[in-house]
């Protein structure tokens, strides 16, 4: 015992009582376990939508008129679902997070990010993507993860701050993508307000842990695959301030848009949220209409076009237009889903179209960086952007002028849609808080 009471006396002030205090162990604890839950439950949902997608190609290829009936059906009864019994799991799943984090352990709190929420988020996104959706499955893992943190932290009796749900949403993004420096940018950038010290230890904790978790039994892939060459000075003085100013503005107009249709302070989104299943069914026949005239290329996450066109592989020149159109219809439409996927397979649609103005060989990396370009306009995080996008390729040589593409582009993006969008649409969840008599 005179052994460790004599560490306790060397140590800084206050780190000694950190080493025993019952609270600090039960919050190791909760994060262990919730990490590892979150790391599991990322891969199956990954596997789950992996296999949902492909049921639906596989149905497409052999009668593409089912573009027109399967995809309008489903987005109806998917909207009627989430509307009627789990209107909380509308949409991305990051806004949710982001109110949750700004009044943790409240009622609103407590029903964003329920199991019975992440349940329900899981089935109806995997429902979505059976009908050919666009749908990412990020934002909705980082709900997900949230609740899984949040309900493992209330077993070991501790309670749910802010930095609970922030570092359940971060090693959502890290389980999702395999990305765990991301997952760590994602929280500094979008989830959390305050910073603070016990809060980044906790997200660095969950991060490393699920992100382990979802390597041990995937193995240690790369989303995206390995890229390798780089490109001259001279053409990073022209593409990254072109990528960087269009590819922002094109991002910023979407954000811009889907705030003027779904924002909390729009004029049309009462109108919209009155007619529900009008909207989604209007919605869904635009994407299945879409998914039609381009062979099911719009439908789905984008994850295969986006590969391919990182490869350097030619492709059509609409992709980039037409998955913008879809993935906007259904962020309209209200289902549940994220935005993430499709934003990167919007941002390869432009930068193929980017390419077409530089060497054959250079197409790849030019690619990239209009992913950056866009990808930063829609969400305004530059740093979480160019993290994602160099750990989903393994492209670090590529990190000097994805950031300077991502810094033009979070300024062009600013310039068309000043609100920040998963904040903005975070306000949605919010109840609004009403004037005192």
């Amino acid at each position: 015992m005179s052994i460790i009471s004599d560490l306790r006396d060397r140590m800084p002030s206050g780190v000694a009582d950190d080493l025993v205090r019952p609270e600090d162990w039960a919050r190791r604890s909760a994060t262990l376990v919730a990490a590892v839950l979150i790391g599991l439950a990322a891969l199956g949902f990954a596997w789950a939508g992996d296999w949902a997608q492909g049921l639906f190609q596989a149905q497409v290829a052999l009668r593409p008129w089912l573009h027109l009936a399967i995809t309008p059906l489903l987005f109806v009864a998917i909207a009627a679902l989430t509307y009627r019994l789990a209107p909380e799991t509308r949409g991305s799943g990051i806004p949710q997070v982001i109110a949750a984090s700004r009044q943790p352990g409240s009622a609103v709190a407590d029903a964003l990010v329920s199991l019975r929420a992440a349940f329900a988020k899981t089935v109806l996104t995997v429902a979505a993507l059976v009908g050919g959706a666009p749908v990412g499955r990020e934002g909705p893992t980082v709900q997900l993860s949230a609740a899984i943190m949040v309900q493992v932290s209330r077993l070991f009796r501790v309670s749910p701050t802010a930095g609970v749900y922030i570092a359940g949403g971060a090693a959502g993004v890290a389980a999702a993508f395999n990305t765990p420096l991301a997952g760590i940018a994602f929280a500094i950038e979008e989830l959390a307000v305050a910073y603070e010290q016990r809060v980044a230890v906790l997200v660095m904790g969950a991060v490393m842990i699920a992100g382990l978790t979802s390597q041990g039994i995937a193995g240690s892939y790369i989303y995206f695959g390995a890229m390798s060459g780089s490109l001259p000075v001279a053409t990073v003085l022209v593409a990254a301030p072109i990528a960087g100013l269009a590819g922002g503005m094109l991002g910023g107009l979407f954000a811009r848009l889907l705030l003027a249709l779904r924002g909390p302070d729009s004029r049309f989104a009462g109108a919209l949220k009155k007619r529900p299943l009008a909207t989604a069914l209007v919605c869904g026949l635009i994407v299945g209409v879409l998914g039609l005239v381009t062979s099911g290329a719009t439908s789905g996450t984008g994850y295969e076009p986006t590969r391919l066109f990182l490869e350097g592989h030619p492709g059509s020149l609409w992709f980039g237009p037409a998955k913008f159109a879809a993935a906007l219809a259904t962020s309209i439409s209200g289902i549940p889903g994220g935005i993430f996927a499709p934003s990167l397979a919007v941002g390869a649609g432009f930068g193929q179209v980017l390419a077409e103005l530089f060497p054959p060989e250079q197409a790849g990396l030019i690619v990239l960086v209009g992913m950056g370009g866009y990808f930063t306009g829609v969400v305004r995080a530059p740093l979480t952007a160019v993290i994602i996008l160099t750990e989903t390729t393994s492209a670090s040589h590529a990190i000097l002028p994805l950031f300077a593409t991502a810094l033009i582009a979070d300024w062009a993006g600013a310039l068309v849609c000043r609100h920040r969008l998963y904040h903005t649409l975070a306000m949605d969840f919010v109840p609004a808080r009403r004037p005192a008599s």
